[in-house]
């Protein structure tokens, strides 16, 4: 950032932590993709960021390669996990990527799809043939499953396990327990949806952790008003995993229209997972006692929605008046229809063009950031007179597209990825297969920060 954008970010009193001459810098290098995902990027250090290599050799996840991290000092590359064997193309397996780190350990959850020795009675990759793999990020390859994949038509689904695929794997805070979402191979007839697992001694065998969905399965088209049919966009609210927000796409009142609005899953403390009902070939899982589903919203709501580290409050995207995309916030006890105006939406940005992607709260709740008109921005919403103030860390407009924005457990470092020209050792120009430049990491370091978050003066 220029010295004038960071005086006009102290005149907003932007509470981001210390914008003073923060510049994006690109930190990856090497002829391949270096994508971060949207998902917990940055090591619990700070010191790296993981990412996988997909559409290398052919398009989506399954193409992937790897999983691997980059130091940010010195832009080293270290291979984290590779399969032993695999097959490209558009019908490709096993596919390994969207990988994030562990906020209490070395190490990092990614989807696996099906070994390759698995294809002939499996399949390929497919969104509902995969599940998460856990390695520790050494280097060594070590590794483990965390979740059980069970589609036998026989019997009842083995408890714990699940009978598709998990993806977007999210480590709460605490590191207790895993977000993600699912969508089932059995029973296709219903939407993706949501569920958690936890770390489990009657975990299914060769898992690490036991499987429940979240949100009461309504097959496609069968809801009543009100009902989800499709839950997405999730991530966790708080620290210890009891509230899990998300998007949820519900019939409408008229009972033809559906809409999609945000909702909290509420997880209490005393929970038992093995009360959840795996199910069957012709019965859908359902999720563990005393779960419950609450409605934030009754207007649009779209994105990755964000919870606020301390649990008190959910970001998502929604229209403003003029039907451009917006951040908005509300608080995680609050609803749209609450009688106490601080307890409903509000809107956070202006932009005149809409905000775009990537949304995240700075760890000290004060700001949000998000990508808008190919900018990175960030906005306060510290109660007071500089609520919604905004300053942008990157310039705008510049023809390549930031995205997948990530910030550091500590609030110090943003970072994204940008396809930018990458050369080989000749200086050639290399190329992806479809013959897109490569994608690499960019770093936004933010040096003068207090222990709040607010920029220094």
């Amino acid at each position: 950032m220029k010295k004038g954008a960071f005086g006009m970010a102290l005149a907003c009193a932007v509470v981001i932590s210390g914008v003073a001459d923060a510049e994006e810098r690109q930190v990856t290098f090497s002829i391949k993709n270096h994508h971060l995902d949207n998902n917990d990027s940055f090591s619990r250090d700070g010191r790296f960021l993981c990412y996988d290599s997909r559409e290398v050799l052919g398009p989506g996840i399954e193409n992937s390669q790897s999983i691997e991290k980059v130091e940010i000092a010195t832009g080293r590359e270290t291979l984290l996990y590779a399969p032993e064997a695999s097959v490209t193309g558009e019908q490709a397996a096993p596919g390994v990527g969207a990988v994030s780190y562990c906020p209490v350990g070395d190490r990092v959850v990614f989807i696996h799809g099906p070994d390759l020795k698995e294809v002939p009675a499996r399949g390929y990759y497919a969104k509902p043939n995969r599940c998460g793999m856990e390695v520790e990020a050494d280097g060594s390859g070590r590794g483990r499953w965390l979740d059980a994949r069970d589609v036998a038509r026989e019997r009842p689904t083995v408890p714990g396990a699940h009978r598709g695929g998990t993806h977007r794997h999210e480590f709460t805070a605490s590191g207790n327990r895993i977000g993600f979402t699912y969508d089932d191979w059995l029973l296709p007839d219903y939407g993706r949806t949501i569920g958690y697992m936890d770390p489990h001694p009657d975990a299914p065998a060769g898992a690490a952790c036991y499987f429940a969905i979240l949100v009461p399965v309504v097959p496609a088209g069968s809801s009543k008003p009100g009902e989800i049919e499709y839950a997405a966009g999730d991530s966790w609210v708080g620290a210890d995993g009891r509230l899990r927000a998300f998007i949820g796409t519900v019939r409408a009142e008229d009972g033809v229209q559906y809409e999609d609005s945000l909702f909290v899953a509420e997880i209490p403390p005393d929970t038992d997972i093995t009360t959840a009902d795996s199910g069957d070939a012709t019965r859908y899982p359902k999720p563990p006692r005393g779960v419950t589903v609450r409605r934030l919203t009754h207007g649009p709501a779209a994105g990755i929605v964000r919870g606020s580290l301390d649990g008190s409050r959910i970001a998502y995207f929604a229209p403003d008046t003029e039907g451009r995309q917006q951040v908005f916030i509300i608080a995680s006890d609050g609803s749209d229809q609450d009688a106490n105006p601080a307890k409903r939406p509000i809107q956070v940005t202006h932009f005149p063009e809409g905000a775009g992607s990537g949304l995240r709260w700075h760890p000290s709740g004060n700001t949000v950031f998000c990508i808008a008109g190919n900018g990175v921005a960030a906005t306060c919403v510290r109660p007071g007179p500089e609520f919604g103030q905004t300053v942008f860390l990157t310039p705008q407009d510049t023809g390549t597209q930031r995205f997948a924005l990530t910030i550091s457990p500590d609030g110090t470092q943003l970072a994204f990825n940008k396809a930018v020209p990458t050369f080989d050792a000749r200086g050639n120009r290399a190329t992806a297969y479809n013959g897109h430049d490569f994608v690499q990491i960019f770093v936004l370091d933010f040096t003068d920060a207090d222990s709040d978050g607010v920029a220094d003066s």
